[in-house]
């Protein structure tokens, strides 16, 4: 028997799960921090790293506290962070800003400026980002730093994944050039591959912006997986969260990743992991290109694997933002959608509010629901919003297995699946497939996986997958439903690609209302 503790760094909270290796989950806490936002700016979103840490404080002490173990028994932690959310610091690695987090959004020229020079150099790594480097992503918010941060670029040593600047916070690390970076943060975001020697060449970034001289040795480090252990918790925060000095950390990662490792997902597995946004994850052991898809990255996911990730920028966000413009709440909104049958709304919804992640690529899109009529309701738009989301994971895992990533099981993971049997239900008719659910809260899960590996109490992660990871809750395809929502993807996928880019071959859209009003008219006459 072994007690490890999972952290999951979340976008407004940090969740901390104890696991005993026998008895399974013994207590979950979390503590919140603030997120930064600007009214005159909607590209800006940041957090304090002293926020960060003094929440997780809090919530290791809480989760010790309610599960009433001895905090000295605990043999492990290991964490997992949002990302590309990226601080610069300092050479004895003290933040010289706040986290640029995920949904900052203000590097689009810089990503914009990475994506031309790079497809005119012939750089391979951009190919293997889905053909577009995002402005979401390392470089693009690196760059953007240092050109407005002038007077404090004299200080700037390195820059961090979230990931890694916890754990070396933890650990005790004051020497940027000792960081350990994780190849899953720096694989998927900052074009790093063994393919091609790790990061892109510095002829290359040089050219990009002189800024950028010197920065590939800056972004130096020991690379590792997850496998790896990043070192032990050091003496001072030992002490702040009550834990016993020197248990090892592993290399960190993101959280979506280890979501799915936390989910059961296993080779032909797709975890869709739903929150705020969408992150699809599969694992597969050929590494192979697959266009569109923003990262293929050997040992991403499971160090035995080649992890691919691919996903929509907003999910969640986009059923807020409809509950908000309609005065109420998502929970409220949502009551009576069970009753509601597949295309009765005759509304088809593109969910392009943030930007397309995969497989457009494409950050100057924005969502667009067709078929309005006068009766239409908030309620309405809701559900259609759940049916565009699932469409447009139908088309990332139609591209997936389009080049060789094998899709034997579909699994919705992340928050909202545990508490959205509509949405579910909907994504497997969609997808023509069983969604399995995990039947309990995997958030956090992964982490503690991984913390058990780390301490030597399983063997390999398929181990402790097999005696910590929940059974599942089946939906399963309604074979009406199913016919339905192949004719409405036929329409979802011709608007997709006709609208998504700027080069789209001209399409006929005379079709598409027609058709969405006699897919309703057929649905509400039974």
């Amino acid at each position: 028997m072994a007690i490890v503790a999972g952290v999951d760094f979340g976008t407004l909270s940090v969740r901390v799960t104890l696991l005993d290796s026998e008895r399974g989950r013994l207590g979950t806490a979390s503590a919140g921090y603030p997120l930064h936002r600007k009214q005159e700016d909607p590209d800006f979103a940041t957090q304090a790293h002293e926020d960060q840490m003094r929440a997780l404080v809090e919530a290791v002490r809480e989760v010790v506290k309610q599960s009433g173990v001895d905090a000295n028994e605990i043999v492990a932690l290991a964490l997992d962070t949002t990302g590309s959310s990226v601080i610069p610091v300092d050479a004895q690695l003290q933040p010289l800003d706040e986290y640029m987090l995920w949904c900052d959004h203000r590097a689009h020229k810089e990503a914009q400026e990475i994506t031309k020079l790079a497809h005119a150099a012939g750089l391979e790594a951009i190919e293997w980002c889905g053909g577009v480097y995002s402005h979401e992503w390392g470089f693009a918010k690196l760059l953007y730093w240092l050109r407005n941060n002038p007077e404090k670029r004299e200080k700037f040593a390195t820059a961090l994944e979230h990931c890694d600047m916890v754990a070396a916070t933890l650990i005790g690390i004051t020497d940027a050039a000792k960081t350990p970076r994780s190849i899953c943060a720096m694989g998927h975001k900052w074009m790093w591959n063994p393919k091609w020697g790790g990061l892109p060449s510095q002829d290359f970034l040089s050219k990009l912006d002189p800024l950028f001289d010197g920065v590939r040795e800056k972004l130096g480090g020991e690379y590792r997986t997850s496998d790896a252990i990043a070192g032990g918790l050091s003496e001072r925060w030992a002490t702040e969260m009550g834990l016993p000095a020197g248990i090892p950390i592993p290399v960190g990662a993101f959280d979506a990743h280890w979501d799915a490792i936390g989910a059961g997902c296993k080779e032909g597995d797709v975890v869709n992991v739903v929150g705020t946004s969408t992150c699809i994850i599969a694992m597969s052991s050929e590494t192979r290109l697959v266009p569109g898809v923003c990262g293929v990255v050997p040992g991403s996911v499971h160090p035995g694997y080649t992890g691919i990730e691919a996903g929509l920028s907003a999910t969640g966000d986009i059923f807020e933002a409809i509950a908000r413009r309609a005065g109420t709440n998502v929970k409220a909104l949502s009551e009576g959608l069970a009753e509601y049958k597949a295309g009765q709304t005759g509304l088809l919804r593109l969910s392009w509010d943030n930007g397309d992640r995969t497989v457009l690529v494409n950050p100057e899109l924005g969502g667009m629901t067709l078929g309005w009529n006068l009766i239409h309701t908030a309620k309405d738009e809701l559900f259609a919003a759940i049916e565009g989301t699932a469409f447009h994971t139908r088309i990332i895992l139609e591209r997936m297995a389009e080049y060789g990533v094998a899709v034997h099981r579909v699994i919705n993971a992340g928050g909202i699946p545990q508490n959205n049997a509509v949405l579910n239900q909907v994504y497997a008719n969609v997808l023509g497939k069983p969604v399995l659910v995990p039947d309990g809260v995997p958030t956090s899960l992964g982490s503690g996986i991984f913390a058990l590996v780390a301490a030597g109490v399983f063997k390999t992660i398929e181990e402790a997958q097999e005696k910590m990871c929940l059974p599942f809750k089946t939906y399963e395809p309604e074979t009406e439903a199913v016919w339905l929502y192949d004719e409405l993807f036929a329409l979802y996928r011709k608007v997709y690609f006709a609208f998504g880019s700027r080069k789209s071959e001209p399409a006929a859209m005379g079709e598409v209302l027609p058709e969405l009003r006699r897919i309703a008219a057929n649905v509400w006459r039974g």
